[in-house]
């Protein structure tokens, strides 16, 4: 009864967050969009956040515990070698690929490989979903050596993959030692975590990467989620930064934060690249190639080079917050899943 009151409120959720669409509210005379992103401002030209030169290969193979379905590993075409890896758990709702292509490709065109694992949306365990992410991602990893450097490794995930990314993370890092080169943690409005303790958080692989985001006009996943597992997991503020994002309004174009924020098939804008695709881009030069310059981009502690967003004919959108001591902005009741939910919350003491 309580995954079934669970599916029917997110699947709703879902389908509301997917109809809503930022539209392009500028008069004609505002210059044209040179790709094909949503309102003025353009996809990053060069440095962290800009398309890398990779063409996208896909590889597929059954879904063990989720029957119809597939894993989808997309990786550089023609690498001779193993490259560092994302394993992707997706929202719920998401279980398509299209859902986040936009992110999937970008990875692999930047030279690393991601790999989507859908669960059911209509499960009726939690446990089970967390099963279903977890068996996809190391079969894919048994079934393409050549391609998966599990030495190498990060865990990124949005809504209830997000909160299932530190989880799963901890049992990659380590019941299979995964990440021992680099590793990192990714997550976007986290739902609730399960399958992670106290004493595991307190006991986290303290070389880990880690950047959470919230969203300020998220109406769905109570901030102090993300806001428990940031201040409990056992990562030195240097090696994490907790973000929160606002909404900006540029040439008459509302670049919304909402839930759906990132998806490509709403509004796929600049906040997707210069918000999460830049970020990511530089956390993985960090993690894998320890280049302190993309630290600087992804865990700067609030530098200009981290927080500072574009802008369009003098009009810029609104700078990133960065903190290591985040703070609930919202009472609870402006939230679906708020924390003091006994019937989902499992962390609900800390």
């Amino acid at each position: 009864m309580r995954t079934t009151r669970l599916i029917k409120a997110l699947l709703l959720i879902f389908l509301l967050s997917a109809c809503t669409e930022s539209k392009d509210t500028a008069d004609s005379a505002t210059e044209p969009v040179d790709d094909d992103l949503a309102g003025p401002i353009s996809r990053p030209s060069s440095g962290y956040g800009a398309d890398g030169s990779y063409t996208v290969a896909e590889m597929e193979f059954p879904n063990t515990e989720y029957a119809g379905t597939k894993v989808t590993v997309f990786y550089p075409a023609g690498i001779a070698s193993p490259r560092p890896t994302i394993f992707y758990s997706h929202p719920y709702g998401g279980e398509s690929e299209e859902y986040n292509i936009g992110l999937f490709n970008f990875i692999a065109k930047k030279g690393y490989v991601v790999v989507f694992v859908p669960y059911a949306t209509n499960d009726e365990s939690i446990d089970h979903r967390y099963l279903t992410l977890w068996k996809g991602f190391v079969e894919a990893a048994a079934n393409y050596p050549q391609i998966i450097d599990t030495t190498r490794v990060g865990f990124m995930g949005h809504s209830f993959g997000g909160g299932a990314s530190i989880g799963l993370a901890y049992k990659a890092f380590t019941e299979r030692k995964w990440g021992q080169n680099g590793r990192l943690l990714f997550t976007m409005a986290p739902w609730y975590s399960y399958q992670i303790t106290q004493e595991q958080l307190e006991n986290y692989p303290s070389d880990t990467k880690f950047i959470t985001q919230v969203y300020d006009e998220d109406v769905v996943n109570d901030h102090r989620m993300a806001i428990d597992i940031y201040e409990n997991i056992h990562i030195a503020n240097s090696e994490k930064d907790f973000y929160y994002f606002k909404s900006s309004t540029v040439a008459g174009y509302k670049y919304t934060t909402d839930h759906a924020l990132p998806n490509t098939r709403t509004a796929f804008d600049a906040y997707d690249y210069y918000g999460i695709y830049r970020l990511l881009d530089a956390l993985m030069d960090y993690t894998f190639n320890n280049n302190q310059a993309a630290k600087n981009v992804a865990l700067g502690n609030g530098s200009a080079e981290q927080t500072t967003m574009p802008s369009y004919n003098g009009q810029s959108m609104t700078p990133l917050e960065v903190t290591d001591n985040p703070v609930p902005q919202y009472n609870q009741v402006k939230y679906t899943f708020e924390w003091s939910n006994q019937l989902y919350n499992q962390r609900i003491d800390y």
